[in-house]
């Protein structure tokens, strides 16, 4: 196993939608043979799966207050909160690395974080419900995977001290909402600063980043470890990636089951997200999500637009009702009826 570092020019890289995207790069493009691992730091933001409809599992209100970024990436899993006290881990194999790796199979790549932990002195570590890292009974970290071909990445979440508080704030109650999709499962989680030796419980999470990987690939220092670094040709291709496809809207936000269509609206009253499909000139399905009113609200006006046609003729005597203009301002009824009835 060797270790692949994600500095950009020597500067550590926080920024979730560019290190969200990194592990496709390996696993699509670059294919490194054998067994990588890179472990890296985000700023504060949440992270839904593939298979998530975002409108279940955050408070649109709550990110946009305090900044916090939504992401979206290419494994299931739920949705989890990252901040600058939490690491994230990610193993990327590309054929055959002769080491007992297999797609699937969480134990193998969870091992080497738990064998580190133990040595740093959390005790009643173990595996719960296949893929989630517990101590003392308790979630510390869920594990994700996804797989290309011969390549694939397998990672996870650790939380050494974690703001739990803003954690639960921008995720939604389970079943708070009715949505398609896979819903998380909330869980009571724990930081893991108050299992460790003393030693380790007053690190910045670089400091903490760094023990930890020295227990990982037993050395005593982090330039002991095998590592590769991405280049500029590497960085040049994510960023490529990132334009195309894992910094738009449309993928972080409209990629939500049973939704064909995604435009956002920035409007006086904040931002409006509009999901749709339409089959034969008619709405089937409509979510309207975002900071222009609570989502409640915006749910009930949804549901009005729910089999009309889509031509303004349609839509403006609902758009144009005093209750709703009351929850959208009528400043979003022309943007909203010009989204609403763009062909696909």
């Amino acid at each position: 196993m060797f270790l692949i570092d994600t500095t950009r020019q020597g500067q550590v890289v926080t920024d979730a939608i560019v290190n969200q995207s990194i592990d496709n790069y390996l696993v699509n493009d670059l294919k490194l043979p054998g067994h990588g691992l890179m472990m890296y730091v985000n700023q504060p933001a949440v992270i839904v799966g593939i298979n998530q409809t975002v409108t279940a599992e955050v408070d649109f209100q709550y990110l946009a207050d305090q900044h916090v970024q939504l992401v979206r990436r290419t494994s299931g899993g739920g949705a989890v909160y990252h901040d600058e006290r939490n690491l994230i881990f990610e193993h990327i194999v590309n054929g055959d690395p002769q080491d007992g790796s297999k797609f699937g199979d969480y134990t193998v790549f969870a091992d080497p974080i738990l064998r580190a932990l133990k040595a740093m002195g959390v005790a009643d570590l173990g595996i719960s419900q296949k893929s989630a890292l517990t101590v003392a009974g308790k979630k510390f970290s869920g594990m994700t995977m996804f797989k290309n071909g011969d390549g694939y990445a397998a990672g996870g979440t650790i939380m050494y001290d974690l703001n739990v508080d803003a954690a639960h704030a921008a995720l939604l109650p389970a079943g708070d909402r009715p949505h398609r999709g896979v819903a998380s499962n909330r869980v009571p989680i724990t930081n893991l600063r108050q299992y460790l030796a003393p030693e380790y419980q007053n690190l910045d999470i670089q400091a903490f980043r760094e023990a930890l990987l020295c227990h990982v690939f037993n050395v005593d220092q982090v330039t002991q470890i095998e590592t590769y670094h991405l280049t500029d040709h590497d960085w040049a291709v994510i960023d490529q990636r990132l334009a195309e496809k894992y910094r738009t809207d449309a993928w972080n936000y409209g990629a939500n089951p049973g939704f064909r269509q995604y435009q956002r609206l920035t409007v006086p009253a904040g931002d409006l997200h509009v999901n749709f499909t339409s089959q034969r000139g008619v709405l089937r399905r409509v979510a309207l999500f975002g900071t222009v009113a609570p989502a409640a609200q915006l749910a009930q006006v949804a549901e009005q637009l729910v089999g009309v046609a889509t031509t303004a003729a349609a839509l403006t005597p609902i758009l144009t009702q005093p209750t709703v203009t009351a929850v959208l301002g009528s400043a979003t009824v022309a943007p909203l009826i010009d989204a609403l009835t763009k062909e696909a």
